[in-house]
């Protein structure tokens, strides 16, 4: 198992699904973890419980990260309570309303370039000069989607944010190969998380929809943990300016049938 003893992630939007997961899964590894959350302070707590069951330390803070003011008081609280963060996971996001760009509102444009986009860029941004103060070295995973590369009616707006986040990892490592800091990103399919329950605990929409993946089922949280593990761990020091599929064969088998 990679070891992370003793270092501090930062992990946006751990309050619940992937983001919980890796909180834990980087606990157990030996991190010490700084959990951010939204709406669901709930979910943050028993992410933070997760965390001290691990053995290790936590905070949890009430983050806003489409407001760089809310972004830049959260690393100030981190870097005062934990330390400076070496790992920054930026997993916060919103899904599109499934509306038509003929029919999308400037708000709900604004509303999912703004977390998914925005929020990450403020993070790095922020990440990038605590690390530069300390000399170098460190870990960025942006959480993007098979929706990178792969265009879907109705959602426009999440197309555009996740391929514009792409585009900025990749821009990044580039940048930051001489600081030694790694960046990379995890392109998820179709996961079991809050965020997609309407369709995984639908029979009816599991029945229609799980024939496009391969793999025939979701994937699970502890999945794309364990594939941030590996990124944010020493083993991954050769690896920047990537991105990992994890989606059980979906992105392979657009198209098919055609």
């Amino acid at each position: 198992m990679p070891n992370l003893d003793n270092k501090i992630a930062l992990i946006t939007g751990s309050d619940s699904g992937m983001g919980q997961a890796m909180a834990e899964e980087f606990a157990k590894a030996g991190a010490d973890v700084a959990i951010t959350f939204h709406t669901d302070e709930a979910g943050a707590e028993e992410s933070r419980r997760r965390v001290h069951a691990a053995g290790r330390r936590a905070i949890v803070r009430q983050t806003d990260v489409r407001d760089e003011k809310s972004v830049a008081r959260l690393f100030e609280a981190v870097s005062a309570e934990l330390g400076t963060p070496v790992i920054l996971i930026n997993d916060a996001g919103v899904g599109g309303s499934g509306a038509s760009v003929a029919d999308m509102t400037t708000e709900e444009f604004d509303r999912v370039i703004k977390t998914d986009l925005y929020g990450a860029f403020f993070c790095c941004r922020e990440f990038i000069r605590q690390r530069q103060s300390a000399g170098g070295g460190g870990k960025i995973i942006n959480i993007t989607s098979v929706h990178e590369a792969i265009p879907s009616p109705g959602s426009a707006a999440y197309g555009a944010a996740k391929g514009g986040l792409l585009s900025l990892t990749r821009s990044l490592a580039l940048e930051l190969a001489p600081l030694r800091i790694n960046v990379n990103a995890i392109a998820p399919g179709l996961i079991r998380t809050p965020m997609t329950s309407e369709r995984t605990e639908d029979p009816e929409k599991m029945k229609e929809q799980l024939p496009n993946i391969p793999w025939n089922r979701p994937g699970e949280s502890w999945e794309i943990a364990r594939l941030a593990l590996y990124l944010a761990s020493t083993d991954s020091d050769y690896v920047t300016g990537q991105s990992f599929t994890i989606d059980g064969g979906l992105e392979m088998n657009w198209g098919q049938g055609a």
